[in-house]
């Protein structure tokens, strides 16, 4: 679980303007000038003279934003939308959201291109609908009727598997090969891979749940569920002030995150345009790499605080380096005790994953936490479902987590299994669906 990577938690709960106010991936908080694509937009609904008025549609539109007469309006959590049209895929660049699931798919027996170009323009025209508050175009289940759109985003991806499934062999990147093998592996391969994956985060759970079941029900006959996982991360609004979200060993975990504002943030991050090791329809996408990480936490909490800081390299309760200062202090890796020994540990796992220690190699982690209930013999089933992105998963996941490999010292708390590695698109425009330039070429 390399330190560099996870995004923070959104800033608390405020009223929502009328207006693009991107999230910055790290700090948590609006940054100061709009971005370009407009990631997500902050809208109140019901105010005066503007009942009625659903997110996303000029007035009178059926669907969940829209608000009766006297109606309250929408707390900010509830009307925050994350734009469906944009450069790159929504729930990238995006802060935490407080529920996900994760969830892939693989095509039914006989399916092929025809069925599969189907299939994206239905989960596509879904995916705009229901991030925009409104209800699914058919059969939709009424669960997030009283909600807005919540932060809701949906995110699509192609396994290795799905080209030679559709044909379309050339087009798949060679960035799509078979990860290797690391030692804290222990793969269950009917949780791993699949031909199509779907990322769903919002923060609501009613608003995920009702997504989930719409993009389920949206495969029909084209596909079927392999694998699914449930997670979550803390409630925006849920501490005093904006803070580095903790994972559930209680470490404040991603304080090295990239950031959009880095000069080289989008190089590390997304798929040029001009590449020329990826085919063009992966232009403006990113890999994304998921791992059910599960952590060992009855092992873990048996360590004492000192020694819990010593394993991560950074103090437990503000993220400081153990080598001082604030979280956000540059971590002096050459500082020493009245020992001679070294502050920070030679294997703490803050020390091995900086990008400097691996030749610049750096990801955007957006995970979540999960649990899945307790083992018969009381062991929590409980850790991470890490989901990292970057343009060269070879360069990215795949480099911090060989060094990882050779003497992490969290990596006795920690086990690995599930992965999958998905390429994903980059934005629909508008009149597009997702994957429309490689399903089309």
């Amino acid at each position: 679980m390399p330190d560099q990577s996870i995004p923070q938690s959104l800033p608390e709960a405020r009223t929502p303007v009328d207006a693009e106010e991107p999230v910055d991936a790290e700090e948590g908080v609006p940054s100061e000038t709009p971005s370009p694509e407009g990631l997500t937009r902050r809208r109140l609904l019901g105010t005066a003279g503007a009942t009625g008025l659903a997110l996303g549609t000029a007035g009178g539109a059926v669907g969940y934003a829209a608000a009766p007469s006297q109606a309250t309006p929408l707390s900010s959590i509830g009307a925050d939308e994350a734009m469906f049209h944009v450069k790159h895929q929504p729930g990238i660049t995006q802060g935490l959201q407080a529920r996900g699931h994760l969830v892939a798919f693989d095509l039914a027996a006989g399916a092929g291109r025809k069925e599969a170009t189907a299939l994206l323009r239905r989960w596509s025209e879904t995916a705009r609908r229901l991030m925009a508050g409104e209800a699914a175009a058919t059969d939709d289940t009424d669960v997030a009727r009283d909600a807005g759109p919540s932060s809701l985003t949906v995110t699509f991806g192609f396994g290795n598997s799905f080209f030679t499934r559709t044909g379309l062999e050339k087009q798949r990147p060679v960035a799509l090969d078979p990860l290797p093998d690391f030692s804290s592996d222990h793969l269950d391969k009917t949780r791993s891979n699949g031909d199509l994956w779907v990322q769903i985060g919002a923060n609501d759970a009613l608003v995920a749940f009702h997504a989930l079941r719409a993009i389920q029900k949206d495969a029909g006959g084209a596909a079927k569920v392999r694998w699914q996982m449930n997670g979550f991360n803390r409630t925006p609004g849920a501490t005093a002030h904006p803070m580095t979200a903790r994972n559930l060993m209680g470490q404040m975990d991603g304080t090295r995150n990239p950031k959009p504002a880095d000069p080289d943030f989008d190089q590390r991050i997304f798929v040029p345009s001009d590449s020329t090791k990826d085919p063009a329809w992966m232009a403006d996408g990113s890999y994304a790499v998921v791992r059910r990480i599960r952590m060992l936490l009855d092992d873990w909490e048996k360590l004492s605080v000192t020694a819990q800081e010593q394993v991560i390299g950074r103090r437990k309760s503000d993220g400081a380096a153990l080598s001082g200062g604030t979280e956000t202090t540059a971590m002096d890796l050459e500082k020493t005790d009245a020992n001679g020994d070294l502050v920070v540990p030679i294997n703490a796992h803050a020390r091995i994953t900086r990008p400097d220690q691996n030749g610049g190699a750096a990801m955007l982690r957006r995970p979540f936490s999960y649990h899945d209930g307790i083992d018969p013999d009381g062991t929590p089933d409980a850790g991470l479902l890490f989901v990292c992105w970057q343009a060269d998963p070879l360069r990215g996941f795949v480099t911090v987590q060989r060094k990882l490999d050779r003497g992490d010292a969290l990596s006795k708390y920690i086990r690995h299994e599930a992965s999958g590695l998905f390429a994903v698109p980059g934005g629909a425009a508008e009149g597009e669906y997702v994957g429309q330039r490689l399903l089309e070429a």
